[in-house]
C-alpha cells in the first residue's frame, strides 16, 4: 500500500544513498536515545524489554487452514511449515485481518506506519523485536518486499519474490532478512526494527561519464516509491516465530 507523502522521490534518494558500508540504523538509535531519557524500555533476561504494545505469533502448521480467517481479529498467522508464503501489510493500528497465510491469497497483517511525518526516514515511533520458538532445529526466515512505483533513478539489482501473486515485487537485499533459528537452550530476542519496517534496494546508477555506480537505498513501508509491501515468509520447520511491538 501507498501513502501519500510531502516528499518527492529525488528527495527520497537524496536521503537514502548511503554506501553498504556506513548504512544508517535510525530506529535503532531512536530507540537507544530513548532508554537514555528515561529509563523506560528495560530489557528483560529474554533480550527484550518490557511492556510490549503488541504481540504477533507466526505459527508454522503442517497441514494448509481451510477455514475463512478473514477479520480473524486475534495475534497469531499461520504458515505453512516448510514453504514461502507472504504476509500482507497495511497501514493502521494493529490488527491482524487474515490470519491464513497457508492460502494463496496470503495472510494480512496491520501495522502503523513506520514514517509518520512523511520524510522518508524511520522515525523509531515503535520497534519490533523477533524470537524462534518451539521444537529445536526450525529456521524462519523473514524479508521485507515491495513493487517499486520507480525505479528509484538506476538499474535495481534485488532478487524478485517467488512468492504466488508477488512476482513483481523487489525483496530486500539479503543481509536484511530476519533469520530466526530455533537452537537448544533458551530462545532471546532480536531487534529487526529497520528489516522488517523498510526495504533495502540495491541500485546500479549510471553516470554521466559513462561508467556506474552501486548504491543502497532503504525506504521505509508505505512510501510513495513502494506498493504493495508484505513479509516474505520462508520456512523451514519453525513452529513458532514471534514477533513483539514497542512504542518508544
Amino acid at each position: 500500500m501507498s501513502k501519500s507523502k510531502s516528499v518527492g522521490l529525488v528527495a527520497l534518494g537524496a536521503l537514502f544513498l548511503v554506501s553498504a558500508c556506513d548504512m544508517p540504523n535510525p530506529v535503532a538509535n531512536t530507540a537507544d536515545e530513548a532508554v537514555a531519557a528515561d529509563g523506560a524500555m528495560l530489557s528483560k533476561g529474554n533480550g527484550a524489554p518490557g511492556g510490549h504494545d503488541f504481540q504477533l505469533n507466526i505459527i508454522g502448521v503442517p497441514k494448509d487452514k481451510t477455514a475463512d480467517m478473514t477479520g480473524n481479529n486475534g495475534h497469531r498467522i499461520f504458515v505453512p511449515l516448510s514453504g514461502k508464503v507472504a504476509i500482507n501489510l497495511v497501514e493502521g493500528d494493529y490488527a491482524v485481518l487474515d490470519a491464513n497465510g497457508t492460502d494463496r491469497d496470503g495472510a494480512l497483517f496491520q501495522l502503523p506506519d513506520p514514517d509518520v511525518d512523511g520524510d522518508g526516514v524511520l522515525d523509531g515511533d515503535y520497534a519490533i523485536y523477533a524470537r524462534a520458538l518451539g521444537k529445536p532445529d526450525g529456521i524462519m526466515k523473514i524479508t521485507t518486499c515491495a513493487e517499486l512505483i520507480d525505479d528509484l533513478g538506476g538499474t535495481v539489482l534485488n532478487r524478485k519474490s517467488d512468492v504466488y501473486d508477488h512476482e513483481d515485487a523487489f525483496c530486500s537485499i539479503d543481509t536484511e532478512t530476519v533469520v530466526l533459528e530455533r537452537g537448544k537452550g533458551k530462545s532471546t530476542f532480536q531487534e529487526v526494527s529497520d528489516q522488517l519496517l523498510s526495504i533495502v534496494f540495491e541500485v546500479e546508477i549510471t553516470l554521466d561519464d559513462g561508467s556506474t555506480i552501486t548504491e543502497l537505498i532503504r525506504i521505509p513501508l508505505f512510501d510513495d516509491a513502494i506498493q504493495d509491501e508484505f513479509w516474505e515468509v520462508d520456512n523451514n520447520g519453525l513452529r513458532l516465530a514471534q514477533l513483539r511491538f514497542y512504542a518508544l
